[in-house]
């Protein structure tokens, strides 16, 4: 795989791990009576936080799992299952279920003041699918100007993922239903295929380990 196609690889993985249409209508179930000048606040705060976790994610992630022993095939085919079982919930509409139901807590919790921490950055938008697609990712792309242009597309992710965000009640209202179920499902179809290859490329390593 050349490097341009591991960039656009890497963007697309990551747009369809995060998820920014389906997102909509939660950041609007979850900031009820708010502004638009107040739910801008949140959604720039939101994505900051995302954008500093799969940072850190995509830096030392490999660090981070020597620490604990684990090889990159390991984790690719760990990553792969995990991002395969999010594109089957996501075809199934198993996801937006899981998410609603940790938006609510949220509110119940915490009520308006941390949303943009909790459940926004985290787990919806820096969520386990998220960090393990970035640290597979990073294992691909050592040389500093490659690991440059990675945190480049976390950055691009999260500014598709604010403007969404901003544009929430027109995404959501132009989508409906019917549009938001077909594209989720379309998008987990894609998400299911980055998986297979991920848990392939993972065996592989493991074979010549």
């Amino acid at each position: 795989m050349g490097f341009i196609d591991a960039i656009l690889s890497a963007l697309v993985t990551l747009l369809v791990t995060i998820d920014p249409p389906g997102l909509a209508p939660l950041f609007l179930a979850l900031t009820p009576g708010m502004n638009r000048q107040a739910r801008n606040q949140v959604a720039k705060r939101a994505t900051i936080i995302g954008f500093i976790l799969l940072t850190i994610f995509a830096i030392a992630g490999a660090q981070i799992m020597s620490l604990f022993g684990i090889s990159i095939g390991a984790f690719r085919v760990a990553g792969g299952l995990l991002l395969f079982w999010i594109a089957f919930e996501m075809i199934f509409e198993k996801r937006t279920e899981r998410k609603e139901k940790s938006a609510e807590v949220a509110i119940t919790k915490d009520h308006i003041h941390n949303i943009a921490a909790f459940p926004l950055a985290i787990p919806l938008i820096a969520g386990p699918g998220a960090i393990s697609a970035v640290i597979l990712l990073s294992d691909g792309l050592h040389a500093p100007v490659e690991r440059s242009m990675l945190i480049l597309v976390i950055l691009a992710c999260m500014a598709i993922t604010y403007v969404t965000l901003l544009l929430a009640e027109r995404v959501d209202r132009f989508l409906g239903e019917t549009g938001r179920s077909i594209l989720t499902r379309l998008l987990g179809v894609i998400l299911a295929a980055l998986a297979v290859q991920f848990v392939a490329d993972g065996v592989k390593s493991l074979i010549a380990n």
